[in-house]
């Protein structure tokens, strides 16, 4: 790789955390409380070293930046596998594995996607979710 391409792309991935696409990372008491404001949460179980969530991670990203409606109506929630994967929230959930995407609104799952990372799958989880948002139930 030449220097300049690499100067280049390095300062391209530092920018990224300020595309204003960053999702809040989960603590304990957070999906309960977007829940009882009555707000669609968008959950992505993923683990740092884990490629499929890397790549789920760049399909959501640039879905997000398409679509602004996605941003401004869901709230997005990083669940830290290697940290979370055995906490209550994964238990109640039934969450099988990292690289585990699910939407909830109140007492309902909206749907979910375990381990896949095609953009149209995924579109779609995020447009269910968005309707669940913006819809008056």
């Amino acid at each position: 790789m030449h220097r300049r391409t690499f100067i280049t792309l390095t300062a391209a991935a530092a920018a990224l955390p300020s595309l204003g696409f960053a999702a809040s990372d989960y603590t304990p008491g957070l999906v309960q409380k977007h829940l009882a404001q009555g707000d669609t949460v968008f959950l992505d179980f993923k683990a740092e070293w884990c490629s499929t969530c890397r790549a789920q991670e760049r399909v959501i990203n640039a879905l997000r930046k398409d679509n602004p409606a996605y941003n401004a109506n869901i709230v997005f929630i990083n669940v830290d596998w290697d940290e979370y994967g055995k906490s209550d929230l994964a238990k109640s959930l039934n969450i099988p594995r990292r690289s585990t995407l699910v939407v909830l609104k109140g007492d309902a799952e909206i749907g979910r996607i375990v381990a896949q990372t095609g953009s149209s799958t995924i579109k779609k989880l995020m447009d269910d979710a968005l309707s669940a948002a913006t819809s008056n139930s």
